[in-house]
């Protein structure tokens, strides 16, 4: 598939490995059918939710007031077809047909609600097959600050066996960055909408290189020609229509291709709400629907003549047309009785299993492959490097250092050079310093898996690392980066206030404030992988530091019993009474300075009180830091357990 130097037409990859690893595959699909069962009571806008979440839709809409606790909606109703190598299988249907949800099907993701048999060179889907097949969602879902060639490179070193060398993987992307066209924007970043990137053509382009990488037998893609100009989509079917020649099993929906691109396809399936109205050649379809009567009044593209048929729309003359019920039904039953026999008879008739060409070989699927993938120990070392080039352009964006180095800067004036004896403002200081690194790092986490799930879901379906590798390189890698604006911030307002001078007093602070940092970014870790709506877990943390916040020592003295828990669950309570003790110790100096012994005094200056409550008597430093380590841990390890139980 990818062209090397040397031999045009071989794959670089797949020289290197056991060539039993790569064979054809022909796929088949015969009367699958899908139901998603609705929950709740509310009208129509419901149903279009779940269709909305599933990518497809078909079926008849409910109507019915009633509560939907037994209902349930068909998404796609006895479709059967077959896809071989060689072929290029499109499906045509309008919005909300079911498309994706066919081409789910067909890739081994949808399990519950799923009827029919799916087959596989005549099995079913199994691990073999998972790793022969590539799916391209119709988002395209890519690390936005990477270059082109970054994400193929990484890609390639997750995905092709351990048996390749490095240097063999690197010619592979070279060898399809070429074939697809992208070399003069190899080195240019993805891009989203927020960051000036790559265009949509070459960015679907990179998704399907994703694909290519992996040699696969079966390539699926959802609407690859979405967003594209008639030019762009062109090129990208042609390119496709090349790999469907070179023995690949090509399948690929498409909501509205021009005439150009219609005459690409081999073969065609149409769909109209969840059932199928055609499936055959390119070249028959039209004569098909001729013969049951249908058939356009003046020239027009084939492909919209199919999707108004799709749509129950019909040209009676050239001014007017019918549509509704009947045209659907009319087709539904048409191809019921003159085609479904056919298609499926064809489908019993094509040769279950490929096998090696000559001599009788066994099933190419028996053969075993010995290559594996990267060891825990590499995944995690590749994810992180690729976290480390992705991410220092969001934590190091001109906007959040402004953000830190004003907030350092503004403390530093108006705490300037504070006087030692003057504890109320000294308190208000390190409260400033508590509130500041509990809600900074923990809003900005909470975004974290939130933002990234497409991709998780992407790539750990595909199979190309472990849940615990990516964990463990999504936390260590943030690391070095978040603790760096802390220790600029520090070292900016520590000086500037006259806190302690002394380094010991500054490199304690500054442990104190990272470790802080830290734990708050298991907290936003942990409520963006539950919640994983950043909007939602954003509300939810920012409620939770208020609590801490008002709970953490320097507000509120005498907190009502029913809420007085509160600060001992609150990372500010602890950070604030490890900054005072840094500071000023067990509060004993600083009493007799201030001469706060006397009980009379105690009671009747201000300055006192803060003495008293805030600095004497306070809880060991070393419990403060063992809850915090548990805290630091306990965080992360809910994180973990919130992310095992989210499905690809």
């Amino acid at each position: 598939m990818l062209v090397s130097s040397t031999n045009a037409g071989e794959n670089p990859i797949q020289n290197q490995n056991n060539p039993q690893c790569s064979f054809p595959i022909t796929l088949k699909f015969v009367d699958v059918s899908y139901r998603v069962k609705l929950h709740g009571g509310g009208g129509k806008s419901t149903t279009t939710s779940i269709m909305n979440m599933l990518g497809g839709g078909g079926g008849t809409d409910v109507e019915n007031p009633a509560p939907w606790r037994h209902q349930e909606r068909i998404i796609l109703n006895g479709i059967t077809g077959t896809a071989a190598p060689g072929r290029l299988l499109t499906i045509l249907g309008p919005s909300g047909s079911g498309k994706s949800t066919l081409l789910n099907a067909l890739a081994g993701r949808l399990h519950h609600g799923l009827a029919g048999a799916v087959l596989f060179n005549g099995r079913k889907f199994t691990k073999q097959i998972a790793k022969k097949t590539g799916f391209v969602a119709q988002d395209d879902v890519l690390y936005p600050h990477l270059t082109v060639r970054e994400t193929l490179v990484f890609c390639s070193i997750l995905r092709i066996p351990v048996s390749v060398r490095r240097e063999e993987k690197i010619a592979a992307v070279e060898a399809v960055i070429a074939e697809l066209g992208l070399a003069p924007c190899a080195d240019t970043i993805i891009g989203n909408s927020f960051v000036r990137g790559v265009s949509g053509g070459e960015r679907k382009r990179v998704s399907i290189a994703h694909e290519m990488l992996v040699d696969p037998s079966l390539l699926i893609l959802d609407e690859p020609t979405s967003g594209l100009d008639s030019t762009a989509a062109h090129r990208l079917v042609a390119v496709l229509g090349d790999l469907a020649a070179r023995g690949k099993t090509v399948v690929m929906s498409v909501h509205q291709p021009s005439s150009r691109v219609y005459q690409r396809f081999d073969d065609l399936l149409v769909l109209s709400e969840g059932r199928c109205i055609y499936f055959g050649t390119r070249a028959e379809a039209t004569p098909y629907f001729n013969s049951v009567g249908f058939s356009p009044v003046f020239p027009m593209n084939p492909a919209d003549f199919l999707l108004d048929l799709a749509n129950g729309v019909c040209q009676v003359d050239g001014f007017s047309e019918r549509e509704g019920p009947n045209v659907r039904r009319t087709l539904v039953s048409s191809y019921n009785n003159v085609l479904a026999p056919k298609v499926k008879a064809a489908c019993m008739d094509t040769p279950m299993v490929v096998t090696r060409e000559g001599n009788g070989d066994p099933p190419v699927e028996e053969y075993s492959c010995t290559s594996h993938l990267a060891t825990w120990v590499n995944q995690f070392s590749i994810l992180l490097q690729r976290n480390l080039k992705e991410r220092k352009h969001e934590t190091f964006n001109s906007l959040r250092v402004f953000q830190v180095i004003t907030a350092s800067l503004l403390g530093g004036f108006m705490w300037w050079h504070s006087d030692y004896r003057d504890v109320q403002d000294r308190l208000g200081l390190l409260f400033f310093v508590s509130i500041f690194w509990g809600v900074f790092p923990s809003f900005n986490a909470v975004f974290a898996f939130p933002q990234e799930r497409a991709i998780f879901m992407k790539e750990k379906a595909a199979g190309m690392y472990t849940l615990s590798s990516y964990f463990m390189a999504r936390i260590t890698g943030d690391l070095p980066m978040e603790l760096i604006l802390p220790t600029m911030f520090l070292s900016i307002l520590y000086w500037m206030t006259g806190l302690k001078p002394e380094l010991s007093a500054f490199i304690l602070t500054l442990l104190v404030l990272l470790g802080y940092v830290l734990v708050s970014i298991g907290l936003g870790l942990a409520f963006g992988a539950f919640i994983m709506d950043a909007k939602q877990a954003s509300t939810m943390v920012t409620v939770t530091m208020l609590a801490f916040v008002l709970t953490g020592g320097y507000y509120v003295h005498k907190v009502s019993s029913f809420v007085s828990w509160i600060k001992y669950a609150s990372t500010t309570f602890y950070t604030y009474r490890l900054l005072i003790n840094v500071q000023y110790g067990d509060g004993e100096s600083v009493s007799s300075l201030l001469g706060c012994s006397s009980t009379r005094t105690l009671h009747e200056t201000s300055t006192c009180r803060f003495v008293h409550e805030d600095i004497t008597g306070q809880i060991h430093p070393a419990l403060s830091v063992g809850i915090m380590i548990i805290m630091f841990v306990g965080y992360r390890l809910l994180a973990y357990r919130a992310l095992r139980r989210i499905k690809a």
